[in-house]
């Protein structure tokens, strides 16, 4: 198979071109004041030809082949914007004025087309795209990017490093893909993940939310993000940002591009570093401290010891871009480690010392693409990776930690204090043989490798009217080594995982464009092999053989209808499935799952009828408007295990306590809900955004197993924030200190409602209502290339949890430095 895909792209590399009759284009960038407008990036759309604004807002494009070309028109204080160009004879002066409405236009005509963002938000897909520009420059991760986004819920154990899951409206886990450029991102490893990658290496995110396009199907059905990085060639730059802020965090990203333009030679190189201390105070109902006679203190005030971060990782590619015989290829090394403290279980009941855990991965990957391959209409586009991942674990500290005592003098943890013995002396509890903080000692080591190949042939039947053959393999090695007991060392759990995921999607455009409709198909075909070592013979090992072999299929489509301009109606539908994942199977001890060998896969079939409208030519007003209602049916639903006793008087310490989880099946679920989001932006300064989701995620079994009324039917399924809105408004104010300068302030507000921890009602296991409010500032010098910002979050020090009532940091502030070089030879 891989070779396959070899030979595909090194016999399109031999494709030869022609020459063209060529002209020049030139021309000046100007306001309808005539103010000219300088650090204008300006590029022909699917070639090599770029230009940047000079100070008088002059560029120029020499040697230009006939044709018709679309210009791609932006900078960091403009929206970007697309115009057409038929290029036949030397345009000595075409002149681009700006708008005061942010718009343009070429001698007096305008002229316009869907933006990227438009054109996926239009697409029949229930998707939100967020892109990164202006957040790039503030002290903003990609995950409090996404939890700002409507219906998005990024859930994270804590602070920086924390293990973290996302909830798109109820759907969670593994059913939610994250791709990075379209390829899974948990084959890059631990280390680089969403909130390790800046997001000034980001272009944009795409949310989908239910059904998937086609480049991205696959093992999945509650929707994707799909992390969008850079990798626009026109103008060579290099971008490094520092900052400084709360609990000793600091972070440093740096990203540079260059091209040459004569070849097409493209390099993409990127780094980043973060640290933490995440030494945060704790004081709300789930935070406790236990006496020695074993009962619980809520509302204890302290601080979080022994949970320090530090990730360090780089990105290297090098190929070609917009030659002939390629759009884009390239390949590339991904390096990343971390280290990270683990401070307690899932719940924060029992503090820990001495468990911590690191990771590393070495990733090699390729992408290629080309459009009108061989014929016009052919488009092929491939991206694989070889990942070899690393994760240790250790944890050998028997003692017993309680969390330090508020008024205590120290935040240090303290020695957990075992009930009077028979002298009446309350002394430590002592240290226990073969025991760790979380159960018994270990030290393991457990290797993983990952190859993922991902395909998408498709081609344009005729205007309009488009089909893709789409498919993925994806397969997981993973050994499990117990490096606690050195004579043990051949003893070695091998586990393999591997599936291939078939699609085909047809896609139509009618009635003008104005009817988008895209129906799709699946087939699945899954298979795990285990060889668990039980004895030693001779030197030689004796295994037992657990094999499992799964298939499925899945259906569906998406249809967005322009019933007047601007106004969409957008429907989509699917049955799908996801197979479990080799997390789901062999659980993962650093996360604190255990293994579950018996899970099924999950189906699941899902509706969603929304609408979105634009009012865009209304004075400096512009107004928009997205609705979507949602309804999704889960059959045996992967979800992470919680409690089911109903809590009684005492027992309440006993529920709290949850150190482990594992990822078990609920036999049969609905979600019923909506989301909507209103944006609205004033004379191109004031951006004003609000969005809200709510829906309801039901247990629906009515009988247990022996036919009764069953305990669970029509609760809410637990640990799921069902309510969520959030907030925040732009206001950009030019020249207030230097002429050319640029203001931004902002505000963002966030309410999730209370949601239960457990199954069953009580106040000590809900997580109680959160609303947060965050403030910000950034200053831009004149010439675009530093920017500093300021940012407060949480300013009112509300109380903020995620699963399992863990607290996140309260108050904090940084301060970023963002400094670019642009059009550098």
């Amino acid at each position: 198979m891989k070779i396959f895909y070899l030979l595909i792209v090194f016999t399109l590399i031999n494709i030869t071109a022609f020459a063209q009759q060529s002209f020049s284009v030139k021309g000046k960038v100007h306001k309808e004041n005539g103010e000219v407008v300088s650090h204008v990036t300006i590029k022909l759309e699917g070639t090599n030809f770029t230009a940047i604004t000079d100070e008088n807002g002059l560029y120029e494009f020499k040697n230009v082949p006939v044709g018709k070309y679309t210009l791609l028109i932006s900078s960091l204080e403009i929206e970007s914007k697309v115009l057409q160009l038929n290029v036949n004879k030397n345009y000595p002066d075409l002149h681009i004025h700006i708008d005061e409405k942010g718009g343009f236009s070429i001698d007096e005509v305008r002229i316009e087309r869907k933006t990227a963002k438009k054109e996926i938000e239009t697409s029949g897909f229930a998707v939100a795209v967020i892109e990164t520009k202006e957040a790039s420059l503030r002290n903003l991760t990609t995950n409090e990017l996404l939890d700002r986004a409507v219906g998005v819920r990024v859930r994270q154990n804590g602070g920086e490093g924390s293990p973290i899951d996302y909830n798109l409206n109820g759907m969670s886990g593994s059913t939610i893909g994250i791709f990075l450029d379209g390829l899974e991102i948990s084959t890059y490893g631990s280390s680089f993940n969403l909130n390790n990658i800046p997001p000034a290496m980001i272009e944009r995110l795409e949310v989908y939310k239910g059904v998937l396009p086609s480049h991205l199907s696959g093992n999945y059905i509650g929707g994707a993000i799909n992390v969008v990085m850079k990798k626009d060639a026109s103008a060579n730059n290099i971008t490094a940002a520092v900052s400084y802020g709360s609990f000793n965090t600091y972070r440093a990203d740096i990203s540079g591009m260059y091209r040459n333009q004569k070849s097409g030679f493209t390099t993409r190189l990127s780094g980043f570093y973060s640290h933490s201390d995440n030494n945060y105070e704790m004081w709300g109902k789930f935070s406790k401290y236990t006496t020695s006679g074993g009962n619980t203190i809520r509302y204890n005030k302290t601080r979080r010891p022994n949970d320090k971060f530090e990730t360090i990782g780089g990105r290297f590619e090098f190929g070609f871009t917009d030659v002939k015989w390629a759009d884009q290829f390239f390949v590339g090394y991904n390096i990343s480690d971390s280290y990270k403290d683990i401070p307690h279980g899932l719940t924060m009941t029992r503090a820990y010392k001495g468990r911590f855990n690191e990771y590393q991965a070495h990733v090699l990957n390729l992408n290629y693409n080309k459009r009108n391959l061989f014929v016009d209409g052919l488009s092929l586009n491939v991206n694989a990776a070889r990942s070899y991942r690393n994760t240790y674990l250790q944890d050998t500290v028997s003692q017993k930690y309680n969390w330090a005592r508020e008024g205590s003098d120290s935040y240090e943890l303290e020695l957990m204090l075992a009930p009077p013995n028979s002298q009446g002396e309350v002394l430590p509890y002592p240290h226990e043989l073969g025991r760790g903080q979380q159960g018994e000692a270990v030290i393991s080591d457990i290797d993983r490798t990952i190859t993922n190949i991902r395909s998408n042939l498709a081609y344009s039947l005729f205007s309009g009217h488009r089909v893709s053959l789409n498919h993925k393999y994806e397969s997981t090695t993973r050994d499990d080594k117990d490096l606690l007991i050195p004579e043990r060392s051949k003893w070695i759990t091998q586990s393999d995982v591997n599936n291939h995921i078939f699609g085909v999607n047809y896609e139509a455009e009618t009635f003008n464009g104005r009817l988008r409709t895209n129906f799709f198909g699946k087939y699945g075909i899954y298979n795990t092999v285990q060889n668990i070592p039980v004895s030693e013979t001779n030197g030689e090992m004796i295994y037992t053989n657990k094999k499992t072999t799964r298939d499925n299929s899945g259906f569906g489509g998406t249809a967005s209808y322009e019933a007047f301009k601007n106004a969409y109606l957008i429907v989509s539908a699917e049955k799908s499935f996801i197979m479990p994942t080799e997390r789901h199977i062999y659980g993962a001890p650093e996360e604190n799952l255990l293994p579950n060998e018996n899970i099924l896969p999950e189906l699941a079939i899902n509706y969603n009828l929304g609408t979105r409208y634009t009012i865009s030519h209304w004075n400096k007003h512009k107004l928009s408007i997205y609705g979507n209602f949602f309804w999704r049916n889960g059959y045996d639903k992967i979800i992470q295990q919680t409690r089911t006793e109903e809590v009684l008087p005492g027992r309440e310490n006993q529920i709290e306590d949850i150190q482990v989880t594992q990822f078990v099946n609920l036999e049969k679920t609905q979600a019923i809900g909506f989301e909507a989001e209103l944006n609205y932006i004033y004379n191109n300064k004031l951006n004003a955004v609000f969005n809200i989701s709510k829906f309801n995620s039901l247990f629906k079994v009515k009988n247990d197993d022996w036919g009764n009324p069953h305990a669970l039917y029509n609760l809410q399924v637990p640990n799921e924030p069902f309510f969520t809105m959030n907030a925040n408004v732009q206001y950009r104010i030019n020249n207030l200190i230097q002429k050319k300068s640029v203001v931004n302030v902002y505000y963002n507000m966030g309410y999730v409602a209370p949601f239960k921890t457990i199954w069953y009602d009580s106040d000590w296991f809900t997580t109680p209502t959160q609303f947060t409010h965050d403030i910000g500032i950034n200053y831009r010098v004149p010439k675009s290339n530093i920017v500093i910002s300021l940012d407060s979050k949480n300013i009112f020090n509300s109380e903020v949890y995620d699963n399992f009532g863990v607290q996140k940091p309260g108050r904090a502030f940084y301060v970023k430095l963002n400094y670019t070089i642009n059009n550098f030879k």
